[in-house]
């Protein structure tokens, strides 16, 4: 909730947003919301588990025809939108909440799609990251990840990080990365 706090402050409406991960689809349908009647989302997921639940969730909502909903990997996320069109980005790094642990999301794929991302987002535009570790997730994915924002140009880019200060086990951890 943190995440789409933040967005809501920093993005415009009626704009162009990506769902990187639409897991059970709360990103997606807050996008649509902000979307509006003229704005369009985006939502990838490599599982038609997740995109079923979204899709579900979207319907409920009379959002369908703002999102469109694909079942392909986030690291692919420039073939489906142009170089600096993006207000927004979202990822939620981790497993589908209820689904198969073993299917989770991996440093190697997750660094290449934020830096994809990147290149999606416009000046100005927002990507936020929900990262989370421990469990059956490990450390590994948050590790490479803090590092990766720790080295991106500070003259291109700002990077905040949150952190749930008295949350016990490893909460996950909000990062914005602001395209300057």
């Amino acid at each position: 909730s943190w995440c789409q706090e933040l967005l809501r402050i920093q993005v415009p409406e009626n704009g162009f947003y990506i769902d990187a991960t639409t897991g059970n689809g709360h990103d997606t349908l807050f996008l649509c919301e902000l979307a509006k009647e003229r704005g369009h989302v985006l939502g990838f997921d490599i599982q038609q588990q997740a995109l079923n639940h979204t899709r579900e969730m979207l319907v409920r909502n009379h959002m369908e025809d703002r999102a469109r909903l694909i079942c392909d990997s986030h690291v692919n996320m420039g073939k489906y939108a142009e170089e600096g069109s993006a207000d927004a980005i979202c990822f939620n790094f981790g497993y589908l909440p209820g689904g198969d642990h073993a299917l989770a999301t991996k440093p190697e794929t997750s660094l290449a799609a934020i830096g994809e991302g990147l290149k999606l987002l416009k000046k100005g535009g927002v990507m936020s990251l929900c990262i989370y570790s421990g469990g059956d997730s490990g450390f590994e994915e948050r590790d490479a990840v803090l590092l990766f924002l720790k080295d991106l140009d500070e003259k291109k880019y700002i990077v905040i990080v949150n952190q749930y200060y008295n949350r016990k086990n490893n909460p996950p951890i909000p990062a914005f990365i602001i395209k300057k």
